[in-house]
């Protein structure tokens, strides 16, 4: 009986039982188990399999010290160059970029490709296994508050400049094109970067809003630092809003006070919460401009945005003081604090009272970078489920041979194409607003889908990277594997910049501010897309279901329109959800509809369309947003709808 079973859980030549976390006891009864099958076997197969028991005994009866030596051999998953590897990738680029700057960006790419693998990929590593420290006094009891960053990271800033991860965006040497030979870079650099893709990121708003103020001459110094291609004159940039009430509602959290100088400069007081990246060179930052008598205005309209540096021309803080390091589950590699500012100096760098206007720009590209990571960390995932589909042997063959296995990386893999499309077309709309050629449809689409866009990425790809650290088994849990960065990493895109719910609130602002005008854009751009599928037999399923959801969202929002304001609200997380499914399936059906399209292609575009693709039209049928399940919310969540008043 015991021998019967040898084949099934003895899968691979080099798997020992203990190796598996199985006692002999717990293996006999599987053994039991799998006995009730009813297992035939040939006198010839039988003599194998008592030579078989012979040997597996006498590995039981091994000593202990030999057997603790004994290690789980499996061949690592390797990827080579991820700008080769990356086939949608390249049919995009080939799709839409004209011929002299595709051949250029490609060019670009494979060489940049070849020095993630070689160069930056061991640096992120070392980056993860060295964070940073913090050292509060010296060895004679002086503050220095100094944030200690290991050799690789101050490499990645290096590489940065040198690559020209945020000057590409700003020089436009392929004019409107110039935005999305960025994403792709920073695309490719994500998951190897060891987390310096968070910092360049805030980089990358902090000169947006320069650039977008018209690049102000105190400033132009700033600018070029924060888009120079030069290691040694190239600058990052923080982003310091959260203060200790914490969150999104900067309105009502921000507390830090600025004070007029008589020079015209200003002096920060306050308390920042989080800091990102708080070993930068510069920040943008929010505070409260107090009047001659200390008193300052509340809520949005009390706002300014200032402009300061973290530390002065001898390296010294700018009257900043740190409190701590964040422990933080992921992005570990990145400096992230508590800061005071007493004192620290700073220019005014918006009008009076309109802080969050200005530093709306900075929110916009960082969010268009979240996606970027988003899509980075699904993609590097399945590469990686992948390659090693085709190494690991389970129940006697690759698991690439595997049916069910190979359904799981597809699924996730059809999910990945649909968010990948969509930061392409966010990239691409950006390139047009930046260089003047974007139509007001263009303007309102991107409006739109940037928030949608990093709200629904944000959750799929915390979904997808679990989903693929399963096809690793055990291998996936392991620290070693590097397989749990990527997840821990992955899982603070859903928070970071907004999480879904603010998010999907934003989404309805948008809708509200445009009175309709970026909804009818929404549709149209999304029929257009389809209409050009229809000469293709194969995609006819995708854009019959696209247009069903087409016409199901229509008649949601015209049914939602005559309820109370409480609907909409209640609605927006699957209304969101619905606008990112619809888009990305008229992105995928787009791309399917190609001349050149491949079989992969098509079937993406057919298996998008499969899911739900309107579920706010579905849950609005089900009456999920009416006020009274909203206050059965409340009983299911507190057990009884909670008291407004004690009395």
């Amino acid at each position: 009986m015991f021998a019967r079973c040898l084949p099934l859980w003895r899968s691979s030549a080099t798997c020992k039982p203990w190796q598996l976390g199985l006692s002999l006891h717990h293996g006999w009864e599987r053994c039991q188990a799998w006995s009730c099958r009813g297992v035939n076997t040939t006198a010839e197969q039988g003599q194998q399999v008592s030579m078989q028991q012979n040997q597996v005994l006498e590995d039981l009866e091994m000593p202990v010290a030999r057997r603790e030596t004994e290690n789980l051999f499996q061949e690592r998953p390797e990827t080579g160059n991820q700008y080769l590897e990356d086939a949608l990738l390249r049919s995009y680029l080939k799709a839409h970029l004209p011929p002299k700057v595709l051949e250029e960006v490609s060019q670009d790419l494979e060489r940049f490709g070849n020095r993630l693998l070689t160069e930056v990929k061991p640096l992120g590593w070392e980056c993860e296994l060295n964070p940073p420290v913090f050292r509060q006094y010296d060895a004679w009891g002086q503050r220095v508050d100094h944030i200690i960053t290991c050799s690789a990271w101050k490499r990645m800033k290096e590489i940065s400049a040198e690559e020209g991860l945020i000057a590409e965006a700003y020089e436009r040497r392929y004019s409107n094109w110039s935005r999305v030979h960025q994403a792709v870079k920073l695309y490719l650099f994500s998951t190897t970067s060891g987390g310096f893709n968070c910092p360049l990121a805030m980089t990358d708003g902090a000169a947006k809003v320069i650039e977008s103020l018209g690049t102000p001459a105190s400033l132009k110094n700033a600018f070029d630092h924060l888009t120079s291609r030069d290691p040694k004159k190239f600058w990052t940039s923080g982003q310091w809003m959260t203060e200790r009430r914490g969150g999104s509602d900067v309105a009502n959290g921000t507390e830090t006070v600025a004070r007029k100088q008589p020079d015209g400069t200003y002096r920060l007081y306050g308390f920042k919460w989080f800091t990102s990246a708080a070993d930068s060179d510069v920040t943008l930052t929010l505070a409260r401009i107090a009047d001659a008598e200390g008193h300052v205005k509340q809520g949005s309209s009390g706002l300014s945005l200032f402009f300061l540096k973290v530390r002065d021309e001898d390296k010294k803080l700018n009257n900043i003081r740190v409190q701590r390091l964040k422990d933080k589950l992921g992005t570990r590699q990145m400096a992230t604090a508590e800061l005071w500012l007493d004192g620290a100096e700073a220019e005014l760098i918006s009008a009076e009272g309109r802080g969050v206007a200005s530093i709306s720009n900075m929110l916009n590209i960082s969010r268009i970078h979240n996606v970027i990571g988003a899509v980075a960390s699904m993609r590097r995932m399945i590469s990686l489920s992948r390659e090693y589909a085709l190494k690991r042997v389970v129940f006697g063959k690759l698991l690439k041979d595997h049916p069910l296995h190979m359904q799981t990386i597809a699924r996730m893999e059809v999910q990945t194409r649909g968010a990948f499309l969509l930061l392409m077309e966010i990239a691409r709309l950006l390139g047009l607003a930046e260089t003047n050629m974007a139509s007001e449809q263009d303007q309102l689409l991107l409006r739109l889908l940037v928030p949608v866009a990093k709200l629904y990425t944000g959750k799929q790809a915390s979904a997808t990277v679990i989903e693929a650290m399963e096809c690793f088994g055990g291998q996936g849990y392991m620290e070693d594997t590097g397989l749990p960065v990527i997840v821990r990493d992955t899982l603070v895109l859903s928070i970071w910049e907004g999480t879904t719910n603010i998010l999907s609130l934003d989404v309805l602002r948008s809708l509200t501010k445009s009175q309709g005008q970026v909804i009818a854009v929404f549709f149209s751009t999304v029929q257009k897309k389809i209409e050009l599928a229809s000469s293709t037999a194969e995609l006819e399923p995708a854009v019959k279901q696209m247009q069903a959801a087409i016409n199901r969202l229509t008649q949601f929002i015209q049914g939602a329109g005559s309820k109370e304001a409480v609907t909409m609200e209640l609605a927006a997380r699957d209304f969101s959800y619905s606008l990112a499914r619809i888009y990305a399936g008229a992105l995928l059906i787009e791309h399917a509809s190609r001349p050149d399209a491949s079989a992969a292609d098509i079937s993406a575009a057919r298996r998008w369309c499969n899911q739900e693709l309107c579920p706010v039209a579905t849950e609005f049928k089900n009456s999920s947003y009416e006020a009274e399940e909203s206050l059965m919310d409340s009983s299911l969540v507190y057990g009884s709808p909670p008291s407004t008043s004690r009395l």
